[in-house]
């Protein structure tokens, strides 16, 4: 990825001796029982860095597959590879063993991916650090048979791409490993991870492939990255990932040309960055792009859906820069995931779903003024539908409104809280709901006014669900009540005097 990273320790690696000659094959070439990825997947980048655990966020969030970054040396010039550069991980069972087959184990499995945007800027991706290609692909190899993986990713960018000698090696390894394989029983997939413009690769990203073709190495997966332009325009996300890969299918059809149109698509990733990417609003994938991403990669039969990064599918920081842990615009936690997790195996086209979220989702005002939000709402799956928004929880001395009140999921309303003098100081918490045919969903505004000159309810809320007993007190619109009798359902206040409840007044 195109990211800046800070290594975990950028040490000088005794490069461990490996066969050279005939490629012995590092925990045994034996036919074996891994399982290969789907013909359609989804796996997102898992930042390995940062001392999370892969399965239990690939639990947590509904992504069976992941794409762990990265594998490099520890400094220029080594043959040895760890994930990420640190000798305090390398490749072996002790590093995420546990964690892959955790994975594995529950249908899912692990795309090790090689370089990444600190390696390929600092010679420490693997191809480019070592000159021996018999030890390159004696690493990718101890990779393969260390994990059971059946895809290893080559994510090239930056300095590497104008590394032609370490082009060429990377590809005569990749073509030494597939024979080996091939010998050995064993599937092994490669993909190429490049950054591209709107309409295809640069041409030193397609030079990589091209290199490929001459060495021999089969490319099964060509993912191109869609984010970070800079530009300095303003983009549709959505719409640049259909004109990027219609630009990729054009640059791969003359090197492959016995492949049919379903095969050339089906050799085409795409990995996006959900929110606001490394170089500005400007280039914001938001969720409804993600769901046109969706319908379009279905329906055109595309390989692999990805996106940078699993860490960052949450809304922790709305309006916050770009960064490594959070998408910098509203959403819930793993919103992106459950739009593209449905992609593997094929996907199907996702039941009509939405979201509902309150930008800022707090806010403060003196009693006689007023405070505004605004209520996003998303597509979060399917296709847009018309969505009625409520409000409600609003105290005495505040009246809530909104502004519209029924948009089409991807549409805005302004909700505007107005209060009276008469207020009671305090914090409340609405509710603002949007109702469609798909159900509803909800999200919370905290108010606090200070200043006010009424008294705060002390009852708890009535609730309509709640079964209440004779002499039990609840607060409703500004006034207490008390039960007469045993009551469920019933609305203080709706009744009249022969109800089940007792107005006490205002509070």
């Amino acid at each position: 990825m195109r990211r800046r990273r800070t290594l975990r320790a950028l040490l000088t690696a005794t490069v461990t001796a490996v066969a050279t000659a005939g490629l012995t094959a590092l925990g045994g070439g034996a036919a074996h029982a891994a399982t290969p990825l789907p013909a359609h997947v989804f796996a997102p980048y898992f930042e390995s860095w940062t001392g999370e655990s892969p399965a239990a966020l690939s639990a947590q969030s509904g992504a069976r597959h992941l794409t762990m970054a990265f594998v490099q040396t520890a400094a220029k010039g080594s043959c040895t590879a760890y994930w990420n550069g640190s000798t305090d991980t390398p490749i072996s069972t002790a590093s995420f063993g546990s964690d892959i087959k955790t994975i594995q184990a529950k249908g899912g499995d692990v795309i090790p991916s090689f370089g990444g945007y600190t390696a390929d800027t600092t010679g420490t991706e693997i191809a480019d650090s070592c000159t021996d290609v018999d030890q390159i692909a004696a690493t990718y190899e101890k990779v393969i048979t260390t994990y059971d993986v059946t895809r290893l990713d080559m994510d090239i960018e930056a300095d590497s791409l104008d590394d032609s000698a370490a082009v060429d090696r990377r590809n005569k390894a990749i073509k030494l490993v597939q024979d080996w394989a091939a010998a050995n029983g064993r599937t092994v997939e490669i993909s190429y991870t490049l950054p591209t413009t709107t309409h295809g690769l640069t041409d030193s990203g397609l030079a990589v492939l091209q290199s490929a073709v001459r060495n021999g190495a089969r490319v099964d997966v060509a993912n191109i990255m869609k984010f970070d332009y800079y530009d300095n325009a303003t983009h549709d996300m959505a719409k640049d990932t259909q004109t990027a890969a219609q630009g990729l299918y054009d640059q791969l059809a003359p090197l492959y040309p016995n492949k049919t149109p379903a095969q050339l698509w089906s050799m085409i990733g795409i990995i996006e960055m959900p929110g606001v990417d490394d170089f500005g609003p400007a280039e914001t994938f938001t969720l409804a792009n993600a769901t046109a991403v969706y319908n379009w990669a279905v329906a055109k039969g595309i390989n692999t859906l990805s996106f940078w990064a699993l860490q960052r599918d949450n809304g922790s920081c709305p309006g916050a820069p770009s960064g490594d842990t959070c998408s910098s615009i509203p959403q819930n936690t793993w919103d992106f995931s459950h739009i593209f997790e449905q992609f593997t195996g094929g996907g199907t086209a996702p039941a009509d779903d939405f979201s509902v979220t309150a930008s800022p989702a707090t806010g403060s005002v003196a009693a006689g003024g007023r405070a505004t939000a605004t209520v996003r709402t998303a597509v979060t799956a399917g296709t847009a539908q018309s969505l009625d928004l409520t409000v409600s929880g609003a105290p005495a001395g505040v009246t809530a409104s909104l502004s519209p009140t029924s948009v089409t999921a991807g549409g805005t309303s302004t909700l505007t809280l107005s209060t009276t003098t008469a207020a009671a100081s305090g914090t409340y918490h609405l509710t603002v709901t949007g109702t469609g045919p798909s159900g509803s969903h909800s999200t919370s505004y905290a108010l606090t006014v200070t200043g006010g000159t009424g008294n705060q309810c002390t009852a708890a809320p009535w609730a309509g669900g709640t079964v209440y007993t004779g002499g039990q007190q609840v607060s409703y619109q500004g006034h207490n009540w008390k039960a007469k009798w045993w009551t469920t359902g019933e609305e203080p206040g709706t009744t009249g005097d022969w109800g089940a409840w007792q107005d006490l007044g205002t509070c």
